[in-house]
């Protein structure tokens, strides 16, 4: 046996595979990182965004982004009311910090440092720090998953897995959106890895407490990263108190761990919101009403009171509904990886190790909760959604799918060599998995490579500079700026916004809440956020009686009739057409009667004083 061939010896051909699997893991990372990159695409990510800047400032968990409904809950608890110091109770902790220690480490909670002050600026070098963070932690969640499959098959699937993994278009794109899942990623892999150990110990007949423990941390802090991984925990709790040793106490040591990580941030919201479950319990309406944000936006939740109450009675139904459309869009929400939706085909066949085939059960008894918390809370045709778990499944399941698909293919007679017979199913799968990224990447880096040096943002609805420099100088520290997207006002122009409520009385109250915390309306900022779909036929956000739809729709409005040259002067009409001539909002105009046109007809501020012109 030559050096080159025996166990531990220098192997040429696994040298030049490794150094091929980090050439293209090193182009992967240049590409979604810097090439395709255009800001961050989730509002929820970048409201949390935010909240890390905060907790970077030493202001704890408090959020610039003003909830109408997080300020009904306050006063419905008799709580005081301080939005210089708004207590944030609707994301999960964790990864709030986690952004946190990441700003800190770059100077990122110093505003100045960061400000777009050019306006060929259109990609914010935070969101690149944001999002260089959750591909570090995919990349370690890639290497923890190798280290469980190696345990639980062989070295071969695991490689298979991790390349998967590194080739799935989804993972990457999470990793831009600022939302917490490669965290999530990272924390249920390493659950799973001691819940397995748990698992050999109890074939084994004897107890490793140590595991379990070490187990239910992780999916304590799973829960702090996401708190619909809840329905998770509860799978393998209810597995755990039937199958694990000690019986019974397993299960209830597992949701004690929960309890005492959970216990702090419980009390906290209580203390801020009178419901322990703060903001984010409202969050339920979601899978309710099929419209989370009509009820973040009002100040009064108890008018949606029939609407809830007829879903309702229909409510076996509309989780029935939810779960088999998840069902059906299984394997996007999977990553696209063709062997992982076969893992519920590998159920039927009979592994003869005991601890692959009980752990299966785990792992779909876990899934199905989460499915179910999925379909209760809310789950949209996206599969970027921020309560989208099936993403956390996926290197499991790939894995299971790939052990049955080798076992099917040991079974055809090939009459070709050993190699084809050892690796020829692993290159099938991963070329048909990895066919669109492949098909994708070369065409948008010639697009980025021949628009270096023009403009690119995720635009609609976001355009950072026109926040970052516009909006920030024009207002002072004590500003409030009503929004329709006030994560965005929040992140990128670091001011205090209140989402824009439904009518005009809640306006109102909350410009009152405002002065009451010693501020001041700078005004209203309105995006493409508002009229991205067909505004006329989507119910959100014109249904409802939108008080604020003719404000809305000024910026299309005055486009289109400026594209026709309505006024035979200039070919321009002026600002605000519609929101001038309703009467409901006369209010509202009277106080912020100029109106400035930020950026192209899709972005307008309503202020006491212009801006300027364009």
């Amino acid at each position: 046996m030559t050096s080159s061939t025996k166990v531990g010896g220098f192997n040429n051909a696994n040298l030049i595979s490794r150094l091929l699997f980090f050439l293209v893991l090193f182009g992967l990372v240049c590409f979604y990182l810097i090439l395709s990159f255009k800001g961050l695409t989730s509002e929820k990510g970048i409201e949390q965004a935010q909240i890390g800047r905060e907790i970077a400032r030493g202001n704890n968990a408090t959020t610039k982004v003003i909830r109408g409904a997080a300020v009904w809950q306050a006063k419905a608890a008799e709580k005081d009311i301080d939005l210089n110091s708004f207590h944030d109770t609707y994301h999960s902790p964790l990864h709030p910090y986690v952004i946190a220690a990441a700003l800190k480490a770059v100077g990122g909670d110093d505003f100045d440092k960061f400000q777009m002050n050019e306006d060929k600026e259109t990609v914010y070098l935070l969101d690149h720090v944001i999002s260089a963070v959750a591909v570090i932690l995919f990349l370690i969640a890639v290497g923890i998953n190798y280290l469980l499959i190696s345990r639980i098959f062989d070295v071969r699937i695991a490689g298979a897995t991790a390349i998967l993994m590194i080739l799935s278009d989804l993972m990457w794109k999470f990793t831009q959106t600022g939302l917490p899942q490669m965290l999530m990623l990272l924390l249920f892999s390493c659950a799973l890895f001691f819940i397995y150990r748990t698992l050999e110990a109890s074939i084994e007949n004897r107890a490793d407490i140590g595991s379990l423990v070490i187990a239910a941390v992780f999916l304590s802090l799973l829960a702090l990263s996401h708190w619909l991984t809840i329905w998770i925990i509860l799978g393998f709790a209810i597995y755990a108190a039937f199958f694990f040793r000690p019986k019974g106490i397993s299960g209830f040591m597992t949701l004690g761990v929960l309890l005492v990580f959970s216990g702090y941030f419980l009390v906290k919201n209580m203390e801020w919101t009178g419901n322990p479950g703060g903001t984010a319990f409202l969050s339920l309406y979601g899978g309710l009403t099929q419209s989370e944000s009509v009820i973040m936006r009002t100040s009064d939740p108890a008018e949606q009171t029939y609407t809830i109450v007829y879903n309702l009675n229909s409510f076996l139904i509309n989780t029935a509904t939810s779960m088999l459309r998840q069902v059906n869009e299984l394997y996007n929400n999977l990553g696209s990886i063709l062997v992982a939706p076969l893992f519920f085909f590998a159920l039927l066949h009979p592994f003869k190790r005991e601890s692959i085939a009980k752990f299966r059960w785990i792992v779909l008894l876990m899934w199905i909760m989460a499915t179910l918390g999925m379909a209760i809370f809310g789950l949209s045709d996206s599969n970027l959604d921020p309560n989208q778990l099936h993403i956390l499944f996926s290197p499991i399941m790939t894995a299971y799918g790939l052990a049955f698909i080798s076992i099917l293919w040991a079974r055809i007679e090939l009459p070709a060599g050993g190699a084809i017979m050892r690796y020829g199913h692993f290159a099938i799968v991963i070329l048909i998995s990895a066919g669109p990224l492949i098909l994708t990447i070369p065409r948008e880096t010639l697009s980025a490579l021949a628009t270096k040096g023009s403009s690119k943002t995720v635009w609609p609805p976001y355009w950072p500079s026109v926040f970052s420099k516009t909006l920030h100088n024009a207002t002072d520290d004590n500003a409030v700026i009503f929004s329709d997207q006030p994560w965005a006002v929040a992140w990128y122009a670091d001011r205090i916004s209140i989402w824009l409520p439904r009518k005009v009385d809640e306006f109102i109250e909350l410009e009152e809440l405002a002065e009451d915390s010693e501020l001041s309306v700078a005004g209203i900022a309105i995006t493409p956020i508002s009229f991205k779909e067909n505004v006329f036929f989507s119910p959100i956000p014109f249904g409802y009686n939108e008080d604020f739809a003719p404000l809305m729709l000024d910026g299309p409005a005055r486009g289109a009739l400026s594209r026709s040259k309505t006024d035979s002067r200039s070919g321009m009409v002026s600002p605000g057409i519609l929101s001038k001539q309703s009467q409901n909002l006369r209010p509202i105009m009277n106080k912020y009667p100029e109106v400035s046109d930020l950026f192209s007809n899709r972005i307008y501020f309503y202020s006491k004083e212009r801006l300027y012109n364009r």
